[in-house]
């Protein structure tokens, strides 16, 4: 069994759209970012590519490449799970963030992760009770976690 943590975070930006978990989220911004700046996704990946000792999400998706400006990092989630050598057993994530409110789309995030990842997946939030640049409501940052069986 193998593990790997990830970590991202991204600040808010006007006329930005906010994707997390795959889930287009009705905000008044989004998050910045070369791709669509999916601060979940992106911690999972990393979580994966740890596990798979293979590196980091900026070294396989550099955000200096033209070809992955305004991805779908889902899309980007689904190329590295095709190249994890095992099963993916499980991810469990947790967003920190003061807003939006995560809950009424933990299912569907749930949903999107668990179907490219074939696995048992938990998304969590908690907020950084007003400390900070997450809590002045600045941006959003999130960690995880996968488990990988090796084959």
């Amino acid at each position: 069994m193998s593990v790997g943590i990830g970590y991202d975070s991204h600040r808010f930006a006007a006329g930005r759209r906010l994707v997390l978990g795959g889930v287009e989220i009705e905000h008044s911004r989004g998050l910045d970012g070369h791709s669509d700046a999916d601060v979940l996704t992106h911690a999972v990946i990393d979580a994966l590519l740890g596990a798979a000792g293979s590196g980091d999400i900026g070294t396989l998706f550099p955000d200096d490449e033209e070809t992955w400006r305004d991805a779908d990092s889902i899309d980007l989630l689904r190329t590295v799970v095709g190249t994890v050598a095992g099963r993916i057993v499980n991810v469990d994530a947790t967003l920190v963030c003061e807003e939006p409110r995560i809950g009424p789309y933990r299912a569907e995030m749930e949903r999107n992760l668990g179907e490219v990842t074939s696995a048992r997946v938990s998304v969590k939030a908690t907020s950084n009770e007003g400390m900070g640049w997450i809590g002045r409501g600045e941006g959003i940052a999130c960690m995880a976690v996968a488990s990988v069986q090796s084959e």
